[in-house]
This record gives structure tokens, sequence and C-alpha cells, in this order.
């Protein structure tokens, strides 16, 4: 229920955001939540699987740049901050998720 809630606010993050809203704004915000969910389950230990695609194929033909990467992070850190997630725990799963950045931002 805590990733639920967290993904709720990062989603709305990032369609309030203009650096980020165009690539969610005409997307299945429900379902990338729903996978978002279960990929940060895994990725924090939890007792879930994430049966979504890889990194590099849902992002394929996108265009991210690293300013949009980066507004993301920010997104992501404006949502944890609303649900009080330590400082900490927060820098654990971004050093996590830091690595993605390869195979998402395809545009230089």
């Amino acid at each position: 229920p805590g990733l639920v809630a967290l993904m709720n606010d990062f989603m709305a993050n990032l369609v309030a955001d203009p650096v980020t809203r165009p690539y969610f704004e005409n997307a299945d915000r429900d379902h990338i939540k729903a996978e978002l969910v279960d990929q940060f389950c895994v990725i924090l230990d939890g007792p879930c699987t994430y049966t979504g695609k890889d990194m590099a194929s849902a992002h394929r033909g996108m265009d991210v740049d690293r300013a949009a990467f980066n507004a993301l992070v920010q997104d992501l850190q404006r949502a944890m901050d609303k649900h009080d997630i330590p400082f900490r725990a927060q820098n654990k799963l971004l050093a996590k998720l830091a690595p993605m950045h390869r195979q998402i931002v395809t545009k230089p």
C-alpha cells in the first residue's frame, strides 16, 4: 500500500512537471504505476515479481534526454519527501535506480 501511494504521488508529479509531462500525458498511467510498484518492490527486495519490459524496451523511441531523466528523479524525490521517507532510504533507492539511466536516456 505504501508503494501504491508513493507511485500515485510520483505520477501526479510527473504529469504536473512540464519537463516530464509529454512522456506521460498520453500514456496508460495506471499501467505504468502498477509496473513501477512491482519494479520498486523487487528493487527493495520485497515479496513481488516484476514481469514488465526491460527499461531499454520500455523507453525505446521516446528520445529521453538527461534533463528529462533528472526531472523524473526530482519528481520521485518530491513524492518520497511527501511520504516522509528518510533521506538515507531515499538515497539507497536512488542508488539502485541510477544505473537504469543508461537504458533510459537515449537522446544526447
